[in-house]
């Protein structure tokens, strides 16, 4: 199990990954950072589960911006270089609140380490959390008769998880991952960011391409 504290960069450029019409303006750079900022704030604030000044949001988005710039001068050394990549398919990803389950979080994860102690664990906002974990039918069980049920679990997808070397630009390595992917037509569903990991979440379809092109790149 793997838990995170995310920053405001981070958070930032999760929001940008998933979303292709903002990660294409901010490549052609014909976005305006502080508009930008104004429309996520209020997804950055309901992720990390407090208010942030909007100034800090337009610092993280300006710097993710200038690594798009920064890459171009390394595209002769792969930026994934000595990364470690793994695929695991059939995956569940389930967010719910303490107000969807009856038990306390710290239970329910409990029952998560039982079935899968390889699930990822993530906390959005206060109340709000979002756990990777494999499509089990014990896990699915502990849900299924949950009212929300249907809006709680995403199912048919597969996660990808990129481990980057201590000693190399992880965010260089957020921005690039997109673009590649990007440009061989495949779609992210999701992106997360843990202390030690990239982790992408991808329709099943999408994965085997998506983990050949990226494991062609660490090669090259």
């Amino acid at each position: 199990m793997r838990t995170s504290n995310l920053s405001v960069p981070e958070v930032v450029r999760e929001i940008i990954t998933r979303n292709r019409s903002i990660y294409d303006c901010m490549k052609m750079d014909v976005i305006n950072y502080t508009a930008l900022a104004v429309k996520i704030q209020p997804d950055v604030e309901k992720q990390l589960g407090n208010p942030v000044n909007l100034n800090t949001i337009v610092v993280a988005i300006k710097r993710y911006a200038d690594s798009f710039v920064e890459k171009e001068d390394v595209k002769t050394e792969s930026v994934l270089k000595n990364a470690r990549l793994s695929l695991t398919d059939g995956i569940l990803d389930i967010k719910f609140s303490s107000s969807d389950i009856q038990d306390d979080p710290a239970s329910i994860l409990g029952k998560f380490e039982q079935y899968d102690s390889d699930y990822e664990f993530f906390k959005l906002a206060d109340s709000t959390f979002r756990v990777l974990t494999e499509d089990l039918a014990d896990i699915r069980r502990m849900f299924e008769s949950l009212p929300s049920a249907k809006n709680i679990v995403n199912t048919g997808l597969a996660k990808i998880k990129i481990r980057i070397p201590a000693d190399q630009n992880r965010s260089d390595a957020v921005s690039y991952v997109a673009e590649i992917l990007h440009d061989n037509g495949i779609e992210l569903q999701n992106a997360y960011f843990s202390q030690d990991d990239i982790i992408l979440i991808l329709k099943e379809h999408d994965a085997s391409k998506a983990y050949e092109v990226l494991r062609a790149e660490i090669s090259r």
